[in-house]
């Protein structure tokens, strides 16, 4: 059984050890993956932050921050920000609101969050 980690850590891309690395993270942390997402109803999912934007919504700024699980990814949307601290591409974070749908991304808007070391 180790001889075959590590046959699989050296044989392995580097992506796919990263992605099976977060998803052991998320699943410690208790919360729900990002691909059994449900529209319209609570949930508490947790990833590592891909992208952070700014994006005119209503002429106002807001603050996209997209994060992936391993499995799935979300965006969560916070209304005129164009910063918050902490919130950076790399960090790990955990998100909390009302998932909804705009196109095939799921959004949700001003959650509550939680920066992880």
């Amino acid at each position: 059984m180790a001889l075959r980690k590590v046959v699989d850590r050296f044989t392995k891309p580097v992506e796919e050890l990263d992605r099976a690395a977060l998803v052991q993270f998320c699943d410690a942390l208790g919360v729900i993956p990002m691909d059994t997402i449900v529209e319209r109803r609570p949930v508490r999912i947790a990833g590592e932050i891909t992208s952070v934007r700014i994006v005119p919504r209503a002429g106002a700024p807001a603050l996209e921050v997209t994060l992936s699980d391993g499995r799935g990814a979300a965006t969560a949307v916070f209304l005129g920000r164009r910063k918050v601290a902490g919130v950076n591409p790399g960090r790990r974070i955990i998100v909390e609101g009302v998932a909804g749908r705009a196109g095939t991304r799921y959004l949700i808007f001003n959650p509550f969050y939680t920066l992880l070391p």
